[in-house]
């Protein structure tokens, strides 16, 4: 079977298929560190599945605003123009969490507080916790790993 374990304190994404990582991408995950609550800007830990995968077919660099490409390309000028933006970049594989009252469910529902795993401007760093919450990664990493997930594939989020 095919899953993803993501581990906080490396700051990587492994993709896994029968025990062996055939994939390893640094990521970023939450500023505020690990935690499943409710506007705190955290990542939640634990078991996860991908609920949704967006943004198939769409250009690397493609914006995303609630989810919805917004037919922008991601560049200096558009990030000057908007900065209070959180960029949502070129895929979005939305989560939701497995686990009754720790990740799933009342004031902690990941797929409620709209953790992603999703692209971000090269101009990020990786490797360093500067999310809200969600996991960021490089564009072209992202667009290989959507491209190799299935819907429903398991996300382990670790310390």
């Amino acid at each position: 079977p095919l899953f993803i374990r993501i581990q906080i304190s490396s700051q990587q994404l492994e993709l896994i298929e029968n025990q062996q990582t055939i994939r390893r991408y640094p990521v970023s995950s939450g500023l505020n560190g690990e935690g499943c609550e409710k506007g705190s800007g955290k990542t939640p830990l634990g078991k996860h599945i991908v609920r949704a995968k967006i943004g198939t077919d769409q250009p690397e660099r493609a914006v995303f605003v609630g989810r919805r490409a917004t037919g922008e390309i991601y560049s200096e000028g558009l990030a000057q123009a908007h900065p209070q933006r959180d960029w949502v970049l070129s895929r979005i594989m939305w989560l939701s969490g497995l686990e009754r009252n720790q990740n799933r469910l009342g004031d902690v529902d990941t797929m409620q507080r709209y953790i992603y795993i999703h692209g971000t401007p090269d101009s990020e760093p990786m490797g360093i916790p500067k999310s809200h919450g969600c996991i960021r990664m490089r564009n072209s990493d992202i667009i290989e790993l959507f491209d190799l997930t299935p819907p429903y594939t398991q996300v382990d989020i670790v310390p």
